[in-house]
């Protein structure tokens, strides 16, 4: 059976889609789209990719209008949560880290998604 080998893309709609790449990249480091086929686009570290479904009626996402929600692994979440608060965005550690696979902590882009930042467990 063949396998899927990793995700190639996540494409989301957005009501204005360049100021928020910009903000991915200036906040995350996650390169915008190339406009041709010469440059590379964003490369991510091998890692574990957790796909999972949610029930329908969670409320984990946020905000019931929202079907989706990013978790980016970080290999330092203190220090990533400074760097965000920093650029004065909002962000909260989960209170009951750590978890047996991690810590984990929350903010919303300025669309209002949900972003899980996860730094897994040292194994």
């Amino acid at each position: 059976m063949q396998k899927i080998t990793g995700i190639g893309g996540f494409f989301f709609l957005a009501r204005d889609p360049r100021a928020l790449a910009r903000w991915y990249e200036a906040n995350f480091g996650i390169d915008q789209t190339p406009t041709d086929y010469d440059q590379p686009g964003w490369q991510q570290q091998a890692g574990t990719t957790v796909f999972a479904p949610f029930p329908h009626d969670t409320t984990y996402f946020g905000n019931a209008s929202k079907t989706w929600m990013l978790n980016f692994r970080v290999n330092d979440l203190a220090a990533m949560i400074e760097q965000l608060r920093d650029a004065g965005i909002e962000v909260n550690p989960d209170p009951k880290n750590p978890y047996p696979n991690g810590s984990f902590a929350h903010l919303h882009d300025p669309e209002g998604n949900r972003i899980e930042l996860w730094q897994p467990a040292s194994r």
